[in-house]
């Protein structure tokens, strides 16, 4: 659920004509026209039968947060298309019993509705110490929640009258109840008249069911102080009459219109249509006593509620647990399918602990389908649960041991940023000061080897809320020196493997495992974009990122890795590479990073980045295109703005209000045919004009060999105004020249209503770095060829001495692969400590090492069928497999045992 900034177009034409349902489900949009349609949002809803798939969960950690609240971290494993896949989950476990800790909803900024923001931002606003977003929202509506509301005790909005739509209530003595609920009230004149009340502080929505198919028509409804705007819902047919009613007394009336008064905290409105509104003309005057009664209804037990008994509701979607088991879903879940990050609330059989669930769906987690949710939601204990919002709303939020500030508990979908909502589950600490009762280490529990990191000891009292402790001196001990150090006070990951870090001050002491990741556990070792400019005075952003074999990734600065420059002279600090000198006669420099053993490399070339495309002088048609019937918009060479004024920029403008499905808005460039890159590149930068509107921004290519090749420039357009994209393409697989044909916004079908269905975005300045126009230039070419057993090579028909002989071995042509660099070009080098051999040409480095099947080419390990191995006192590689990762061409002649290299 979130954001909606769409809509403008056709609905605006339409807008006295018709009324719209705009609502989010776990990041789907749904868009029903209120009157005047045939159609209706979720009608003769499905109910879904579960089937359980086989799976498990394991609990990785826990944490308290305050008293009577604490996290749970966990990870659930299932199989999906016949492999394994991890998903992770934090669950929040609030004990209802404990006096010091209370569970209830935040409400947009100030505690009222018409408003939203991030859930970091209501716990931080309302001083909770953790928390989760809540309820559906009509998107582009008045900013109110779908489902009924009670915050603090005080009943802030009533359930829509939908099928299936559960909520959450606890009770003031602290019993939780998850039901469908429905609503009933009445409206008393002074004289005894009454009137129905239909509901409280609700947004005009289409029905499901019943003759009247408007929410509004013919009913009253009540708006209270909580309804901030002046915006209150309408009949399209009618025209409203508001009643205010202050301290139970009519204050006044206003006839067939709205009235401008602000709504005071100790009075309401009284909002009605149609009939309703005639009775109250007839029955309400200005000084007359009036008086409204309401209460809730809980279908499934038919059980009514005062909404003074309760402390806090939540609404929410379908019901997923029942008496401790995966139950049918309540509504039709089809929209909300898929894998996707989840947030989900519940509680035990005992009545005494509310759960607060959120699986992730980032980097580190793939997400959650509805009916893997219910399996973990059992497995965990959960006797009763519904689903919250989820997919790109999905936010929790927590305040680790011994901390005063909150933050979030892991990556949303869309990384760092949070989505602003309409409410919100909130966790308090209602404890009072206490004394110390621990410590806790505050830091990293990965490290990487040769990171030195820093740790702090915070404390907590006995209620588990943090505690200072000043300038207390803490000392420092490692389990396994050889693992982490803690020499001169100095926390240093020196090895791979886990430790346990101690801390010590006075009597406490506290303990925290941390694993160092050593380089055997490595898949990728990435050093910005792996390429750059060889030219003295060059100074290089190159921030490391290493890929662990479980999936992790680990970001750490680059001087933390030993460095050795070829060709030229520099140095690297923090994650930034300089050149200082160039050695004389260098084309091609080679900064090798090694971190562990493991090798990564940055190419720097004399041709550094070359500019592809200005657009200050297009010779070339470029035309918007669309994959989608209702999608417009323009694709130009304009006058920059910002930044870029006095400058040519490719605008790109959209609007896909009036189509459906997975979109695309294409610039597109020289019609058809596209624009060519000659040379192979490494990378791509591009400056781009963003326009926050959260879609995904691509790049197509088509290649030597006529693949179409998919560029991301950006997962979502997160920012606004110019920003400069980087894009690694050495893992692209494009044969050259290539051409680029396209640039594009995406807009998908799975959570449209995160992101906007219109904006305009513009692109400046595309370059490509092409390291091969210096480092693949000046290499030999020509072809070699030799014969199993002969101490001889003939190169473009010259007849050259080896000092040893091809060997083959376990099927496979093996041979010193000094004679292969010697005749075309590059070096290698004996590292006899590590049995490594490197070896350096062109744009790549290898890294083998003796005995193991395992290799690594440019920071990237791949696996091989043989290994090298040594023989006479010299070291043997696998000829094929060196020499077309090197860009040569190796065949075989059975008959003459012959093998031929060619460039």
């Amino acid at each position: 659920m979130g954001t909606n900034r769409m809509q403008k177009g056709k609905q605006q034409k339409d807008s006295r004509k018709k009324k719209w349902f705009i609502i989010t489900i776990a990041g789907v949009l749904w868009v029903t026209p209120v009157l005047g349609s045939s159609g209706a949002w979720n009608t003769g809803l499905p109910i879904t039968s579960v089937a359980q798939a086989a799976a498990s969960t394991t609990k990785l950690s826990e944490e308290m947060i305050t008293s009577g609240a604490k996290m749970i971290n966990y990870q659930f494993t299932t199989t999906r298309s016949n492999a394994k896949t991890n998903i992770l989950a934090n669950v929040i476990e609030v004990d209802l019993n404990n006096p010091y800790v209370k569970l209830d909803v935040m409400t947009g900024k100030g505690g009222t509705f018409n408003s939203k923001q991030s859930t970091g931002g209501m716990v931080k606003e309302t001083g909770a110490v953790a928390g989760v977003n809540g309820d559906y929202f009509n998107v582009s509506g008045e900013l109110a929640p779908i489902g009924g509301q009670i915050a603090s005790g005080t009943l802030m909005s009533t359930p829509s009258e939908l099928t299936g739509m559960y909520a959450m209530t606890i009770s003031k003595e602290g019993k939780p109840m998850i039901d469908e609920y429905s609503f009933e009230g009445s409206v008393q004149a002074s004289s005894g008249a009454t009137y129905p009340l239909r509901g409280m502080n609700k947004e005009d929505y289409y029905l499901e069911s019943g003759s009247v198919k408007y929410s509004h028509a013919n009913s009253i409804y009540i708006y209270t102080s909580a309804w901030t705007s002046p915006k209150r819902p309408n009949d399209p047919a009618t025209v409203p009459t508001e009643v205010l009613v202050q301290n139970d007394v009519v204050q006044e009336v206003s006839y067939k219109s709205a009235l401008s008064t602000s709504i005071p905290e100790d009075g309401y409105i009284l909002r009605a249509h149609g009939k309703a509104a005639d009775w109250l003309v007839a029955n309400l005057t200005v000084g007359q006593a009036v008086n409204t009664d309401y209460k809730l209804v809980a279908k499934t037990t038919g059980q009514k509620v005062n909404p003074d008994t309760l402390q806090m509701m939540i609404g929410g979607h379908t019901i997923l647990v029942s008496s401790g088991k995966a139950t049918s879903f309540s509504r039709d879940t089809s929209s909300i399918g898929g894998y996707r990050a989840r947030t989900a609330v519940g509680y035990s059989k005992d009545n005494r602990y509310a759960y607060l669930i959120a699986v992730q769906d980032n980097s580190a987690s793939s997400g959650m389908s509805l009916k893997e949710m219910q399996s973990f939601m059992t497995s965990i204990g959960i006797w009763k649960g519904m689903n919250l919002d989820g997919g790109g709303s999905t936010t929790m939020i927590t305040r680790p041991l011994g901390m005063t500030a909150t933050g979030l508990a892991f990556s949303t979908e869309y990384g760092t940023e949070q989505r602003a909502v309409v409410n919100g589950l909130g966790v308090y600490s209602l404890a009072p000061a206490g004394k110390l009762k621990g410590l806790a280490i505050s830091g990293s529990s990965s490290l990487l080897v040769g990171q030195e990191a820093e740790y702090s000891l915070k404390g907590y009292d006995t209620y588990y809320n943090p505690y200072d402790v000043g300038t207390t001196s803490v000392t420092w001990k490692s389990s396994n020196g050889k693992v982490i150090s803690t020499s001169g006070g100095k926390i240093k990951a020196v090895g791979g493997g886990t430790a346990t870090l101690t801390a010590v001050s006075g009597s406490a002491s506290s303990k925290m495992k941390v694993t160092v990741v050593g380089g055997s556990n490595l898949t990728a070792l990435k050093a910005g974009s792996g390429t750059g400019s060889l030219q003295a005075g060059t100074s290089i952003d190159i921030p490391v990122t290493a890929t662990t074999k479980d999936g992790q990734t680990v970001s750490l600065s680059a001087d933390a890795l030993k460095w050795e420059f070829i060709g030229f002279k520099g140095s690297v600090k923090g994650d930034k590479l300089t050149v200082s000198s160039i050695n004389t006669g260098a084309t091609v420099g080679y900064a090798i990073g090694r971190y562990d053993g493991f090798s990564t490399v940055v190419v720097l070339s004399a041709a550094g980045e070359s500019m592809w495309e200005d657009f200050e002088n297009v010779n070339y048609g470029v035309q918007f295109t669309t994959n989608a019937a209702g999608v417009t918009g323009t694709a130009e060479v304009v006058n920059g703005t910002g930044e870029k004024a006095g400058s040519k920029v490719l605008q790109l403008s959209y609007d896909m209000t009036g189509g459906s499905g997975k979109m695309y808005a294409y610039a597109q460039l020289n019609g058809t045919s596209g624009k060519t890159i000659e040379s192979a590149a490494t990378a791509l930068s591009v400056d781009v004009l963003g326009d926050h509107s959260l879609n995904w921004l691509r790049a197509e290519l088509t290649d030597a060999k006529g693949k179409t090749v998919y560029v991301d420039l950006a997962r979502n357009i997160d920012w606004s105004g110019w920003k400069k994209l980087n894009v690694d393409l050495s893992s692209s697989d494009i044969s050259y020249p290539a051409k680029l044909k396209r640039v594009y916004v995406v807009n998908l079908d799975e959570g449209q209503d995160e992101r906007a269905m219109t904006g305009t975005v513009a692109f400046d300045n595309i370059a490509f770095t092409m390291p091969s126009l210096s480092s693949e230039a000046g290499l030999p070419e020509g072809v070699a060829k030799l014969v199993l057993g002969q101490k001889s090579m003939l190169f473009n028909g010259q007849k050259r001495t080896i000092d040893a002989a091809p060997v083959l071995k376990n099927n496979a042509t093996y041979i010193p692969i000094k004679h292969v660099l010697d005749v075309f070009g590059g070096q290698a080098t004996w590292d006899s400590k590590n049995q490594r051999v490197t070896i350096l040409r062109g744009g790549k480095l290898i890294d083998l090492t003796v005995g193991q099947k395992e290799f690594v080419i440019n920071g990237q390990r791949q696996n091989a069928s043989v290994a090298p191995y040594i023989s006479g006192g010299r070291t043997l590689v696998p000829l094929r497999l060196v020499s077309e990762q090197l860009g040569l061409t190796v065949k075989w002649e059975q008959k003459t045992k012959t093998v031929t290299i060619d460039s």
